[in-house]
């Protein structure tokens, strides 16, 4: 169980969707934002514009993770995107105590992926093989 007075470590999550844990590296973009909308009428005695809370918006999700020869599983659901036809899916990242419990997630609704990066190679490099998938969603949640 986690200490509630120290902050919580980055380094122990976890990423699932449908059954699939993605043994990943580093996951970024967990963001939201309120769009401005600013406004003035003509007989307002202020001289400035009111400014009201407009449509949200979510930040791309960059998932990085490990090149293993059996998983395959984002190039399918990537090559299975047509045109305004995506595959979309519910993404859960969980950030873990040390007992590999979830103390916080992350969901992210109606989620597909727009990107995925292949690994630069190198002869002299002693690295794992990292790919990047980007994926795009229409939700976040903190459960």
């Amino acid at each position: 169980m986690a200490d509630p007075n120290y902050p919580l470590p980055r380094f122990h999550f976890r990423v699932t969707f449908d059954a699939t844990v993605i043994n990943c590296s580093e996951v970024t973009g967990l963001n939201t934002e309120l769009d401005v909308i600013e406004y003035r009428d003509g007989a307002s005695v202020l001289f400035s514009t009111q400014k009201m809370s407009g449509l949200r918006k979510f930040g791309d999700i960059v998932i990085k993770k490990g090149v293993f020869a059996s998983d395959k599983d984002y190039w399918v659901w990537y090559n299975s995107v047509q045109m305004n036809t995506p595959l979309r899916k519910t993404i859960t990242i969980e950030l873990l105590d040390e007992t590999h419990a979830p103390i916080m997630t992350w969901a992210l609704t109606n989620a597909w992926p727009k990107k995925v990066e292949n690994p630069d190679f190198k002869s002299d490099a002693s690295e794992v093989a990292v790919e990047t998938i980007t994926l795009v969603h229409e939700g976040l949640s903190l459960a």
